[in-house]
């Protein structure tokens, strides 16, 4: 196996990884904003907001790490997506901004609280929502004629793309009540508990309605899943999917089980994902970029890996390091601001 056949896929699974590792810890800070219109008073937001105040922030460097991996090793496919979903990335970077500037400002603020508290919740929401239409606008496949776009500045805007954005504030939301469970007691707790039920509903309705659409779209994501009798081979997937969702409905509820729903939260999105990936490959860019075609010269890719390899430990050790700093209970008479 030579090298420009393997370098690609060792870059695809590590874009891959950072992606899954920004949705599954970031994913719930924003699913804290998406939560935080149900929040009682000021003082049960704090709380909840205070739950990721000393995390949240380096979330975001595997965002850094999937952007700044796809420049380096698919420079191609980084050149269509941002000609592609040039306005949803622009969404997704202000409300990205919006929501840290809010974060920050509101726990400052005195006659402002509650506007900066509206602006949390706000940024948090549209960036969920940028993330899911980005996603869905992937899945659904983009024109290309020689590997050029030709969608247009509102290629993007579909009713799949919208519906898979609903689906991500969904799950987002999901995660941030699971999340509440973990770390919190009383009131927000309580709230929480009482979210995620009809959360994991919509959650599984979201995805029943977005799978149920793919073998409507031009993506060949469907065919990976029915051809050659895959299904047989890929079944687990989904049957595991629909373990972890009634797991997670009967945890949701138990008083003393604090740490499964957050877990089984996440497994629904590994799964979710690995069902995504799963349905793409070969394709980087559905239904006609492989890995191969948009990959960078061996010499690039080589080169960028080597600082991979020093960097990803580094990154791995303070994630977990800076988890295992905060972990335990957030109450309400602490904070980090």
């Amino acid at each position: 196996m030579d090298l420009m056949t393997w370098l690609p896929v060792a870059w695809f699974a590590v874009i891959g990884f950072g992606v899954l590792m920004y949705v599954v810890l970031d994913g719930f800070v924003l699913g804290i904003g998406i939560l935080a219109p149900f929040a009682e008073d000021e003082e049960q937001l704090d709380l909840m907001m205070n739950t990721a105040a000393p995390i949240w922030d380096g979330n975001e460097t595997w965002l850094v790490l999937g952007g700044a991996g796809l420049m380096a090793a698919f420079p191609k496919a980084y050149a269509v997506l941002l000609s592609a979903l040039y306005l949803p990335v622009l969404l997704l970077v202000v409300a990205l901004v919006f929501r840290g500037v809010a974060f920050e400002f509101r726990f400052k603020a005195h006659r402002s609280r509650r506007l900066w508290s509206v602006a949390f919740g706000l940024g948090s929401l549209l960036a969920t929502f940028a993330q899911g239409v980005i996603l869905g606008t992937l899945v659904q496949g983009l024109p290309l004629v020689d590997g050029v776009y030709q969608g247009g500045a509102f290629g993007w805007f579909s009713p799949f793309a919208m519906l898979t954005g609903a689906a991500l504030v969904a799950g987002y939301a999901l995660l941030g009540s699971t999340w509440l469970i973990l770390k919190t007691e009383g009131r927000v707790q309580a709230l929480a508990r009482q979210m995620t039920r009809p959360l994991v509903v919509a959650v599984i309705a979201a995805m029943g309605l977005v799978s149920s659409w793919l073998p409507f779209l031009q993506s060949r994501l469907m065919d990976r899943w029915f051809s050659d009798g895959n299904f047989w081979w890929l079944s687990p997937v989904p049957l595991l999917t629909l373990a972890v969702a009634i797991a997670l409905w009967r945890s949701a509820t138990h008083p003393r089980r604090d740490l499964p729903p957050f877990l089984l939260s996440l497994a629904l999105f590994v799964l979710g994902f690995a069902g995504l990936v799963l349905g793409m490959w070969p394709y980087l860019l559905p239904p006609s970029m492989t890995l191969w075609q948009a990959a960078a010269p061996a010499s690039s890719l080589g080169f960028t890996l080597v600082g991979l390899v020093v960097l990803l430990p580094v990154i791995l050790g303070y994630t977990a390091w800076s988890y295992r700093v905060f972990r335990g209970k957030v109450r309400a008479d602490a904070g980090y601001h």
